[in-house]
């Protein structure tokens, strides 16, 4: 079936939407893809939401500005929805929604994604599976992870065995290996590009390190570097998550930009890599989708540690799409029962499966 996927991440860039011919085990075909970017006003809404949820941190209440975020996480992802509708020339037969996620606190069995899946029912009149981090954070799981199981069928579209591995560098870095055998495992590495992201925009000097610029004209700290890398999350083994703000970043205040860009670069690089010597069997190539993978001194960075890494777009693969195509094929799955995480992959006690579906109550208008 046609499933339309939609990923919006902490970056606050827009939303990502794509359509998957799938049945939630096989890719049969990539359909239409675009990016909505935010407005600034919305983009503003969503950053006050997300420091508010970090002071929140899921204590009593909602912060109130979660109603007015949500209201912008809808009406971005249905005039990106309904522009793509009209790209395709017909509705989608199911949508995957992922919502905006404003905090990630697995060992509190806590997600919070902003953005009513109903409203975006009505409006599309297309049933929207959502909400599919919850069942594996209340079974125990990091509820994250979730894209594993479309990467390793990304893999068996494209002809690569394994053992290789993806790796998606957003706000957040996540890695999945797949064996020989098909074996899957999956955690968050680090930081993707959230922390350089971070210092970038409180400088004034754009939304982003563009084309890793910064990083390349800094020197890295090596004593900072090391001090990140000493963080809990680096030690122990098994399925792990993070949101992006678990790491301290007072320590740029007197650093210059670029020496900042290029130290979390390199704890970016390094943190990938601290992951990789756990793995069973070193990859013998790297994908690498998400923002980070148009950056060439993290690229390069990645190759010095890693060995072979190629982005998605060089292995035929779309690297800006890859987790809004993972929400259409999560959705597909969710609606046949299939299971979304795994225990090497979130830490789920068994295969579970997950997501609520919501149908459109009314009739859906006709196309023009």
């Amino acid at each position: 079936m046609l499933v339309m996927g939609y990923m919006s991440g902490t970056s606050l860039d827009g939303v990502d939407v794509t359509v998957l011919d799938t049945d939630g085990e096989r890719i049969e075909a990539f359909g239409p893809a675009m990016m909505m970017p935010f407005s600034a006003a919305e983009r503003a809404a969503l950053e006050k939401a997300t420091r508010d949820a970090l002071a929140w941190d899921g204590d009593g209440p909602q912060p109130l500005s979660f109603g007015l975020a949500g209201e912008v996480i809808e009406a971005a992802h249905l005039r990106a929805g309904n522009r793509l509708i009209a790209q395709l020339g017909r509705r989608p037969d199911l949508v995957g929604f992922h919502g905006q996620t404003v905090l990630h606190r697995p060992e509190r069995r806590l997600s919070v994604q902003i953005g009513d899946p109903q409203v975006i029912a009505e409006e599309l009149g297309v049933s929207v599976v959502a909400q599919m981090r919850q069942d594996d954070l209340l079974a125990g799981g990091q509820g994250a992870p979730l894209v594993p199981c479309y990467h390793a069928a990304l893999a068996e579209k494209i002809g690569l065995a394994g053992p290789m591995a993806f790796l998606n560098l957003g706000g957040v870095a996540n890695l999945t290996w797949i064996g020989a055998d098909g074996t899957l495992l999956a955690c968050d590495t680090g930081p993707g590009n959230g922390l350089i992201d971070q210092v970038v925009q409180a400088r004034g000097a754009g939304r982003y390190d563009d084309d890793g610029r910064l990083a390349a004209a800094g020197t890295v700290d090596e004593a900072v570097l090391a001090r990140l890398l000493s963080h809990d999350h680096f030690r122990g083994e098994g399925p792990k998550s993070l949101d992006r703000y678990d790491f301290p970043l007072d320590w740029t205040a007197d650093r210059s930009l670029e020496d900042a860009a290029a130290t979390l670069t390199a704890f970016t690089a390094e943190a990938v890599a601290v992951t990789a010597r756990a793995l069973p069997q070193a990859p013998k190539v790297w994908v690498v989708c998400g923002g980070g993978s148009h950056n060439p001194t993290l690229m390069q960075a990645l190759r010095a540690r890693l060995g072979d890494c190629r982005t998605a777009d060089q292995v035929g693969l779309r690297s800006d799409f890859v987790e809004a195509e993972a929400m259409a094929f999560l959705a597909a799955r969710s609606l046949r029962g299939l299971p979304l995480t795994f225990p090497a992959t979130t830490g789920a006690p068994h295969p579970l499966t997950g997501g609520t579906l919501h149908r459109p109550e009314r009739a859906p208008a006709e196309m023009v």
